[in-house]
């Protein structure tokens, strides 16, 4: 914060928060002579960076609207921010040279990662998830192939590795043990997991669609867009959700939480439940906590929302703010260099005639 608005961005407050977590995350091992890699509650702390991922996500995509700017309204943002971004790649080169509409496409993709698929995160079908992780990822290899924002895109990268499981690292490395074994006639569960994957896919499209008003222009073969909505419409919406994605979230992190109680029951062992039982109980605290904490900052989304909060959840976020363990985020609020980017420019004189 020494260099103020010259040296504080907000990927800086991700590192400080995502730093935090990565202690949570991390293990303590006290008991080192039996200390296995695997914790029965590791899946409570990890969910906390599935939640901020969500919260970087949602926010980063839903202020680019309320932001009013026309060049996000008018889907023309990337017409600009190839050229006038601060430190641009030789890929952003090319990526400037694209079709107006092919642009224009490219925001409306950046709305449905960023506004849509996060909602994805907490899917109880695993597939879907997968589908995000995958979605998230490409966006963010797509950034640094254009643009050169230091860690930011790697440690977003990092963070959407909450969304995976086990199984599906093992098969990136060789080493997934689980064999599934094609089974004919599928069981009933897996065809209605199939039938809700397949609904959830042709909801997004739809949606799209709908949203930004798609259309194939089949004379100048090139998929025209445009917003379809009202600010006074979209932010009805906002405030309709807020509160519903809070809930979302509470009832996701019970289930990790009863979920990790249950793998504590099945320790064996008298001590070792103990143990186990007694990190759930410290570590489960800690994440309703953080959580709980968290809500403050990710409703400035919404201030009526925000209005709503128990006032005690507001005292304890007061209480820890000065540590920035939970922060507010909204990247690429407004498109800059649209009329030409602000320099700062020194000048000085030797001679008191010649400047430089």
């Amino acid at each position: 914060q020494v260099g103020q608005v010259f040296l504080y961005f907000q990927w800086d407050s991700l590192l400080l928060e995502a730093g935090f977590l990565a202690v949570l995350v991390a293990p303590l091992r006290l008991l080192r002579w039996r200390s296995p890699g695997w914790r029965a509650h590791d899946s409570v702390t990890f969910w906390l960076v599935r939640w901020l991922l969500f919260r970087l996500m949602f926010a980063s995509g839903v202020v680019k609207l309320t932001s009013r700017c026309p060049t996000w309204w008018g889907l023309t943002a990337l017409t600009y921010h190839y050229e006038t971004q601060c430190i641009p790649t030789p890929g952003a080169w090319f990526a400037h040279q694209l079709p107006v509409w092919f642009q224009k496409l490219s925001v409306v993709a950046t709305y449905v990662i960023e506004i849509a698929v996060p909602l994805l995160f907490f899917a109880p079908i695993r597939r879907l998830r997968l589908f995000a992780f995958y979605s998230q990822v490409l966006l963010q290899v797509l950034i640094i192939l254009t643009g050169n924002y230091n860690f930011f895109n790697v440690l977003t990268i990092v963070l959407a590795f909450s969304l995976l499981d086990e199984e599906h690292v093992g098969r990136w490395l060789g080493r997934s043990k689980r064999r599934h074994a094609s089974a004919w006639p599928p069981s009933l569960r897996s065809l209605l997991s199939a039938l809700l994957e397949l609904s959830t896919y042709g909801f997004l499209l739809y949606w799209a669609v709908q949203c930004f008003g798609l259309e194939i222009n089949w004379e100048k073969r090139q998929l025209d867009s445009k917003v379809a909505f009202t600010y006074h419409e979209f932010t009805t919406w906002l405030r309709a959700v807020t509160l519903p994605l809070v809930g979302v979230g509470f009832l996701s992190l019970s289930w990790e939480i009863l979920s990790a109680m249950y793998r504590c029951a099945c320790v064996r062992g008298c001590f070792w439940k103990l143990w186990a039982t007694l990190q759930w109980a410290v570590f489960a605290t800690v994440a309703v906590g953080m959580f709980a904490i968290s809500l403050v900052p990710f409703t400035y989304i919404d201030y009526e929302s925000n209005g709503k909060l128990w006032p005690g959840i507001h005292q304890m976020f007061n209480a820890v703010e000065r540590f920035q363990v939970v922060n507010s985020y909204g990247l690429f609020r407004r498109m800059t260099g649209v009329g030409g980017r602000p320099e700062v420019v020194l000048e000085g004189s030797y001679d008191r005639q010649a400047w430089t």
